[in-house]
């Protein structure tokens, strides 16, 4: 049952319309749902609505959803819509009334902010685990070929001679700054929007800051209004910053697929991390990057998705707001995914210094040879010209 039906059934056509993904989505929620409402249950306890007995009973069922939800076993059904439906008419088939009183003091509207801020801020913090192991990869290679010369590029053309090391280098410089947007995405998201209700609060003595407390938020979001309107917003923050990632494992992707070509040589892949072919029977494709490089596209694209859902929107909640969950579910996956996937390429990559050195030719150090003459005296323009 719907918490909003009742006397009058939807039409099935329109509810399998509004209803969704859901159902399927939601599952990733279960778990956040059900700790946020044990503190929130908690903070009903405190301020009179329900008996100790009764949040005993509640704690205890929402730790058994939790344990149903790992156990692959929990169900979110098409005419529950959501989890948090799924969560209460489990509660209520449970526990009879004192299920009926989990919803006192909230709505569904809060209750999936806050599932999905408890929900991202898990993700993130897997996800700078991830870059900062990438970033520790990207630095080793980085140490181990400092003095290995490689040419460097400009128009994609020969241009100056640069060095392994620092050409991982600077991708690890990028990533180390990805986390700062990464962190303020974080600090962002790390507000608590419990309480606010369908973004106008309620007339009971809600506990804020105790149930702030109970799910690790480092402070209230106060404006209920803002609360509503931060959906979507704050998603969109969370993408930029995985785009920004993503940019970086393109970019790297991209390259590693030129530099290991034949015709450059300058890296190997690993044959296990190579994909073949249905016909050819000599082929080793760098699928793996190929496919990242096109993800990276991908996540780009769920930033401009997210805010051109949300632009426009008048202020409060708008159905609009469900279709920037998968956006933001599917962003977080494929980063973390991805981070953990070009680690495992770098730890297995090769560098092949004879090529890397090969391909310095001589046109590359012109611009050393004329700061050569620069030194004895001659002006940059005249040496420039004498060395075209």
């Amino acid at each position: 049952m719907k918490l909003w039906e009742k006397n009058s059934k939807l039409n099935k056509q329109i509810e399998q319309y509004t209803v969704g993904n859901d159902p399927k989505l939601d599952l990733n929620l279960v778990k956040y749902d059900c700790i946020a409402s044990i503190a929130h249950a908690k903070m009903l306890h405190k301020i009179g609505i329900l008996a100790k007995e009764e949040l005993d009973k509640l704690e205890a069922e929402l730790k058994n959803i939790i344990k149903l939800y790992h156990d692959g076993k929990f169900v979110i059904k098409l005419e529950d819509e959501d989890c948090h439906t799924a969560i209460e008419n489990h509660l209520i088939k449970k526990l009879g009334n004192i299920g009926k009183k989990i919803h006192t003091a909230r709505s569904r509207n809060d209750q999936v902010l806050t599932a999905l801020r408890l929900y991202s801020k898990d993700k993130l913090k897997h996800i700078e685990k991830a870059v900062l192991e990438l970033v520790a990869s990207l630095k080793k290679l980085g140490v181990k070929h400092n003095s290995v010369e490689m040419p460097g590029y400009t128009h994609s053309r020969k241009a100056m001679p640069y060095t392994v090391g620092k050409y991982f280098g600077a991708f690890k410089d990028s990533l180390q700054d990805d986390l700062k947007l990464l962190a303020t995405s974080y600090e962002l998201i790390d507000q608590n929007p419990l309480g606010s209700a369908a973004g106008y609060g309620v007339n009971l003595n809600v506990d804020k800051k105790m149930t702030t407390k109970l799910l690790n938020f480092a402070k209230v979001q106060h404006n209920e209004l803002y609360c509503q309107n931060s959906r979507g917003k704050f998603e969109s923050i969370v993408l930029f910053a995985l785009d920004q990632i993503m940019l970086d494992l393109g970019k790297l992707a991209g390259d590693l697929i030129l530099f290991s070509m034949d015709e450059f040589g300058y890296f190997k892949l690993p044959e296990e991390f190579c994909t073949g072919s249905s016909i050819m029977p000599h082929k080793k494709n760098p699928d793996v990057l190929e496919l990242m490089r096109a993800k990276a596209s991908v996540v780009n694209s769920y930033v401009f998705q997210v805010i051109n859902i949300i632009n426009g929107l008048q202020s409060g909640f708008n159905r609009d707001f469900q279709l920037t969950k998968e956006p933001l579910m599917k962003g977080l996956e494929i980063t973390l995914d991805s981070v953990k996937v070009m680690n495992l390429v770098l730890s297995g990559i090769k560098v092949n210094k004879e090529n890397c050195k090969k391909a310095c030719t001589r046109e590359i150090y012109s611009v050393n040879k004329a700061n050569e003459l620069v030194k004895k005296g001659m002006p940059f323009r005249d040496a420039y010209k004498k060395l075209k």
